[in-house]
């Protein structure tokens, strides 16, 4: 399947569902005034790319997961891909989000990788995981 949408029509995509994402949010009870890690996901088809990507995050002041390689489903064919997370402290603000999203498909177009939106970290999913 090849990517037909332009820059523009991304952001405004992603924009569209940022709004949708805080909406169910505030739903699910989460506080509208607090603060959360937000959690922008990116992929990309080499180490270099994730370490270039990372690079310029920390240079603008964000903390980054390490990269950590999946192999590609089947249907996609062989080999690995790399993801990470960059974080921000944030609130739930579309606007400040959207500006955020803005960054972030700069970045993964610059570094030719992959921006697949945001979420945020509400919990300690490995601790619980580990307790199962």
């Amino acid at each position: 399947m090849t990517m037909t949408m332009t820059l523009a029509e991304l952001i405004e995509e992603q924009k569209e569902e940022t709004r949708e994402i805080i909406t169910e949010m505030l739903e699910d009870g989460l506080d509208a005034d607090a603060e959360y890690v937000v959690e922008h996901h990116f992929a990309a088809d080499t180490l270099q790319q994730c370490e270039a990507v990372t690079l310029e995050a920390r240079e603008l002041g964000y903390e980054v997961n390490p990269a950590e390689e999946y192999p590609l489903d089947p249907e996609m064919g062989e080999g690995t891909i790399f993801c990470f997370d960059i974080l921000i402290e944030s609130d739930l603000d579309a606007e400040l989000l959207d500006e955020q999203a803005v960054i972030m498909f700069g970045l993964a177009e610059k570094h030719n990788a992959d921006y697949d939106g945001w979420g945020i970290s509400v919990g300690d999913d490995e601790e619980s995981e580990d307790e199962e």
